[in-house]
């Protein structure tokens, strides 16, 4: 494997592990709500394209599931640590209950909107490669992002922020509205701004 191929699956693996923790903090961008993980987390779209093309269709299924079950790791383990006392010395330990507490609200949401998007992308990427080769790998990366973005924004918005759980109540539908729509126009201006990427890894010749 190359150093290249390294960086982009760390990148990947990365973006997703810190885009589902700043999922939790609900900020205002223009008067309007927007998780902070928005920022981030739609760059894991071209890295994932990246890996397809440098390894391969089953390399980009396998970090897929991989980053999953990283992320289901991370949950589990932030959960262990706020059932564990705070020592009184320490004057955090309340703030990082409260705080990183429902991180597995936002995990399960980002991992199940991941599975079916990021998936869905690698479909279609794979086609369109399959299809046109070199010739228009911009096409394979907006219309794979372009299918898999509003999936996985649709997914994510309701099981992250509508939907009532024990212990952690949804949102008014009015600010989930405004999430949904900011994040799906961010997602798409990361798309765009991260396409010219694709171009920066060659597609590895085959053996002979």
């Amino acid at each position: 494997m190359s150093v290249s191929a390294i960086v982009l699956i760390s990148a990947y693996l990365g973006a997703q592990m810190v885009s589902d923790i700043a999922s939790l903090k609900i900020g205002l961008l223009a008067g309007l709500a927007v998780d902070l993980g928005t920022f981030l987390y739609p760059i894991t779209f071209t890295l994932r394209d990246l890996v397809h093309k440098a390894l391969g269709k089953k390399a980009a299924q396998t970090l897929i599931i991989s980053a999953a079950a990283v992320n289901l790791l991370m949950a589990l383990y932030l959960g262990f640590t706020t059932l564990v006392g705070s020592d009184p010395q320490w004057g955090l330990g309340t703030e990082w209950d409260k705080v990183l507490g429902p991180v597995w609200r936002i995990v399960l949401a980002s991992i199940i909107a991941e599975l079916v998007a990021e998936l869905s992308d690698t479909e279609v990427y794979h086609r369109l490669r399959a299809r046109f080769g070199e010739k228009r790998q911009w096409l394979g990366v907006l219309a794979s992002n372009s299918v898999a973005i509003p999936l996985d924004n649709l997914i994510f918005c309701t099981l992250a922020f509508a939907i009532d759980l024990p212990g952690s109540p949804g949102l008014p539908l009015e600010i989930v509205a405004q999430i949904f729509l900011i994040n799906l126009a961010v997602k798409f201006a990361v798309t765009l701004l991260s396409l010219p990427a694709i171009y920066l890894v060659k597609t590895p010749k085959p053996n002979l």
